[in-house]
C-alpha cells in the first residue's frame, strides 16, 4: 500500500518554522509498521523537538495488511468475521482506473459505524489551539495540486456574485484555492488562526474555532449552499458529530466537498488516517457521509494531475438529501 500521510509542501517555508512547530514533519509510517516507526521517529534520530510525553498519546489500533484490503478487515470487524462489502478495495485497478474513483462505488457499508473511538487518537494529543498558534502562510500540497483543485472548484462553485449564495470554507486559514476574483455575498471561513483567516481575501468573515473541542457550529439551519474542506478532514477527532452539523447547516441539496492530498502534520492526523492509504481514505471520508445520515451517497473522484510524479488531490463529496 502506497504511504498514506506526507509532510506538507513548501518546505523551505515550512523549515523555517520548525521552532514553532508543535510536530515533527517527517515521512509518514507505512500499514505495517506504523506504530513502530512514529515511535522511532519521536525518540530517535530523526526528531526535532522533545518527545511527546507518554500519556499524551492514547492507544493506537493498527490495521495490519497480511495481504487483506484495509477496508475488507474493516467490514469483517463490524460483522463479526463475514466481509459485508461487494466489491474488492485491494484488487489490481483496471488499467488507467484510479482505485480512489472505485472505491465508494456498490458500496455496501456495515451496519454501525466500523471505527473505535481510539482509531481518532493522534500521536500528538497536546492543544491543538497551541499547535495553531503561529500562523503558517505555506501550501501544505504542491502548486500543480492545488492549480487542480482551483480548476475542479471553478467547474463545481457557483459563479461568482451570484444571488443569496453562501460558502462555508471549514478548516480554513490564508487561502482558500478558489478560483482567482471568486466572490460571493457570502464566504465565511472557518479555522483555528485568527492571523491567516484574516490574510484570506475572499472570505467575506471569519470564525476561530476548534471543532476537535466544540462540533456546533456556529449557524442557523439551512445557511450554506457549499462546504469545502481541503487537506484537513484527516484532523477531524469527532468527525460523524462534524459532519452531522455539516448536514444541518446545507441548505436542500447543498453541496459538501472534502479534498485531500497524501499530505498531512502526521502527528496530528487521527490514527486511522496515518494507517492507511489513499483508497482507503476515500472510504473513510465517504462512511463519516454515510453514518452521519442526511446526505445522499458520497463520490469520490481523483484529480490528481501527475500521477505518480507531484501531489496527488481527491475529493470525496456529497449533498444533503431534500427532507
Amino acid at each position: 500500500m502506497a504511504a498514506s500521510c506526507r509532510v506538507p509542501a513548501s518546505t523551505a517555508a515550512a523549515a523555517r518554522l520548525q521552532t514553532h512547530s508543535m510536530a515533527t514533519h517527517a515521512p509518514r509510517p507505512r500499514l505495517l509498521l506504523a506504530t513502530r516507526r512514529l515511535r522511532a521517529c519521536a525518540f530517535g534520530p530523526c526528531a526535532r523537538r522533545a518527545p511527546v510525553p507518554p500519556q499524551a498519546a492514547r492507544p493506537r489500533r493498527v490495521f495490519l495488511g497480511l495481504g487483506a484490503a484495509f477496508i475488507d478487515q474493516v467490514a469483517r470487524m463490524a460483522s463479526g468475521g463475514a466481509s459485508s462489502r461487494s466489491f474488492v478495495a485491494g484488487a489490481r485497478p483496471r488499467q488507467g482506473v484510479s482505485p480512489v474513483e472505485q472505491i465508494l462505488k456498490n458500496v455496501q457499508w456495515p451496519d454501525e459505524f466500523p471505527f473505535k473511538p481510539e482509531d481518532f487518537s493522534r500521536f500528538d494529543e497536546s492543544s491543538d489551539t497551541l499547535f495553531y498558534s503561529v500562523p503558517r502562510y505555506v501550501t501544505h500540497i504542491d502548486d500543480q495540486a492545488i492549480r487542480a483543485l482551483t480548476e475542479y472548484y471553478s467547474e463545481v462553485l457557483p459563479p461568482s456574485n451570484t444571488p443569496r449564495v453562501a460558502i462555508l470554507d471549514m478548516c480554513s486559514s490564508w487561502v482558500s484555492h478558489y478560483p482567482p476574483g471568486y466572490k460571493q455575498e457570502k464566504i465565511v471561513g472557518m479555522g483555528m488562526n485568527e492571523d491567516e483567516l484574516k490574510r484570506n481575501r475572499v472570505l467575506t468573515e471569519y470564525v476561530v474555532q476548534d471543532l476537535n473541542v466544540n462540533t456546533k457550529l456556529p449557524f442557523e439551519d439551512n445557511t450554506f449552499d457549499i462546504i469545502t474542506n481541503v487537506v484537513s478532514v484527516d484532523y477531524l477527532t469527532k468527525p460523524i458529530d462534524v459532519f452531522k452539523e455539516m448536514q444541518r447547516i446545507l441548505k436542500p441539496t447543498g453541496l459538501a466537498i472534502m479534498s485531500f492530498s497524501n499530505r498531512c502534520f502526521w502527528t496530528k492526523a487521527v490514527s486511522i488516517w496515518t494507517s492507511t492509504g489513499d483508497a482507503d481514505h476515500a472510504w473513510i471520508v465517504g462512511a463519516y457521509f454515510h453514518y452521519a445520515g442526511g446526505f445522499e451517497p458520497p463520490q469520490a473522484i481523483d484529480i490528481s494531475p501527475n500521477p505518480g510524479r507531484t501531489d496527488p488531490m481527491y475529493v470525496v463529496y456529497s449533498r444533503k438529501k431534500i427532507a
